[in-house]
């Protein structure tokens, strides 16, 4: 399923450096289109850079598995992880000053709620937002349909999650040299919850990730996998098939062994954010106050081109000319 996925076709990319230049071409693009509004003498200085934009996503990403981990009642592991995956795919082609990204998070996590059946009320999920609830609903259903968009409507997300379970029976049913493994899971959802991290899961495959997972919980616990890789696994699909998925695992393990600390000044960070971010999606601005009522203004005069007393006050004009 996954090979023909929307998620494998549009959503996977050769390597970090691919992602990273789609990320700069978005930081570009927001700063030529909104430089006129920096102040006077500012310059480039006034918006954020790309590794600037970097720290700010990271930050929030942890901030979303730590909201999620909180969540009341428990959020499965699958959902956390399509949210994550919402939330790095719309940052991809939209930067932070654009679409701020504590308001795309609780969107990301509550579509994904409603995407993986995970069934909660808005009032539900809002419970378990800090702050004022009621602005935080607006911002929700207003960047609901906004995020779809930008996702491309590409909303099934493969996660690693159900090929662990099939490598831990398969470990199970063909591997008698390991033991107690179902001891591997508390590691094993460390170790993904740290993918999430990363730029793994927009890189490498979601069995490649269980995999990457399952021989690093294996290796915790000082059990080797070597021989279950190499022979039952993967033994008749030749040399070649091996190192390829050696390698994958080595790069997912590197990855996350090397997630970096958030960084000390990401509140100077998020200071000069409000002060770059476009104002026309700012919920609090008079900017976007008034682009609401304009959207309103239009709908009202849409809706009174479509009333039946002026279609009929049109025909009527019509039979009498």
């Amino acid at each position: 399923m996954f090979p023909k996925s929307t998620q494998a076709q549009f959503w996977m990319f050769e390597n970090e450096g691919d992602l990273n230049i789609l990320r700069s071409k978005t930081n570009v693009a927001y700063i030529e289109s909104h430089k006129n509004e920096a102040p006077a003498g500012a310059g480039d200085g006034h918006f954020l850079t790309e590794q600037d934009e970097a720290d700010v996503v990271f930050y929030f990403s942890v901030k979303m598995g730590e909201f999620c981990d909180k969540f009341k009642p428990p959020m499965p592991s699958y959902v956390k992880g399509t949210s994550s995956h919402y939330f790095k795919r719309f940052y991809l082609h939209n930067s932070v000053m654009n679409y701020h990204p504590k308001e795309i998070l609780v969107t990301a996590v509550y579509l994904a709620c409603k995407v993986e059946e995970f069934n909660v009320s808005m009032q539900q999920f809002i419970a378990n937002v800090q702050g004022n609830q009621e602005r935080a609903t607006k911002i929700i259903l207003n960047n609901e349909l906004l995020l779809m968009q930008e996702l491309q409507f590409h909303l099934t997300v493969h996660n690693p999650f159900r090929a662990v379970e099939g490598l831990l029976i398969d470990i199970k049913t063909r591997c008698d040299s390991v033991h107690s493994v179902d001891s591997f899971r508390p590691e094993i959802q460390t170790f993904l919850d740290s993918v999430f991290l990363t730029d793994a899961c927009m890189i490498y495959a979601p069995s490649q990730i269980a995999l990457a997972a399952v021989i690093h919980a294996a290796s915790r616990q000082k059990q080797n996998l070597d021989s279950y890789v190499t022979e039952s696994l993967f033994g008749e699909q030749g040399e070649e098939a091996i190192l390829h998925i050696i390698t994958c695992v080595r790069n997912i393990r590197v990855m996350v062994k090397n997630i970096p600390d958030p960084t000390p000044n990401i509140k100077t960070l998020c200071t000069r954010l409000e002060q770059c971010r476009n104002q026309d999606n700012n919920p609090d601005s008079l900017a976007y106050k008034r682009k609401l009522e304009e959207l309103v203004d239009e709908d009202a005069l849409l809706l009174e081109d479509h009333t039946p007393s002026n279609q009929q006050a049109r025909m009527d004009s019509c039979s009498q000319a």
